[in-house]
């Protein structure tokens, strides 16, 4: 048993090991009996410090917003389109760097109040860019959501940086589908250059705000 082992168990410890248990597992695979298994205790031990498995994603997500924030140096000056770019490639560059990253992170809720701050750094930009509380709320949950979305389907495809799902051959899928050549081309758009995809939708979503909302 090495020194890591034989040090005190508490929630920022469990959370630790289970991000790591991510990687090499995945969602599916990350269970309490596993992540018990890692710190060389039993199972029941963990159950001290979380009831079950979501109030455990719950603090996992936590985690990874704690990581994401420390490395974020966001410019009180961003105009409103620049923060909403800003965070939303922070986020989806922090979700990436976990296996099934989007999906721990998606319906979550934060165990403390870390990101107080950021949200009210945020609103202040959007409500200072002429909307109403309620229309910076909107905007910001809406370009939230798409970057969730956005990863958890890039993450469908590739789980990790580098690696690719089976069944994902642009080629063959287009070989398969050549009855229906609009389709067929599209899986060069689809299934490669998810950084141009991410790119060009977060556009749309900012392009939509504006126009919805009146603001340049």
């Amino acid at each position: 048993m090495n020194s890591e082992k034989r040090a005190p168990l508490d929630r920022a410890r469990v959370a630790d090991t289970a991000l790591r248990l991510l990687n090499e597992v995945g969602l599916d695979g990350l269970t309490l009996r596993a992540i018990a298994r890692e710190l060389d205790v039993k199972a029941p031990a963990l159950y001290w410090h979380f009831k079950d498995k979501q109030a455990l994603l719950d603090e996992m997500a936590t985690q990874m917003y704690r990581r994401m924030a420390a490395g974020a140096a966001l410019d009180p000056a961003d105009t409103w389109r620049e923060r909403l770019l800003k965070t939303q490639r922070g986020l989806r560059a922090a979700l990436l760097g976990y296996r099934d990253g989007a999906k721990v992170f998606s319906g979550s809720r934060f165990t403390g109040t870390d990101h107080a701050a950021e949200l009210e750094a945020n609103l202040g930009v959007l409500t200072g860019a002429g909307l109403s509380l309620a229309q910076a709320v909107a905007a910001g949950r809406t370009a939230h959501a798409y970057t969730l979305g956005f990863v958890t389907e890039e993450q469908g495809v590739r789980p990790l940086p580098g690696e690719r799902r089976e069944g994902y051959d642009v080629g063959e899928r287009a070989r398969r589908m050549a009855g229906f050549p609009l389709a067929a081309e599209a899986g060069t758009l689809l299934f490669d250059d998810y950084d141009r995809q991410f790119e060009e939708g977060l556009a749309l979503v900012v392009a939509g705000i504006a126009a919805r909302y009146g603001i340049s």
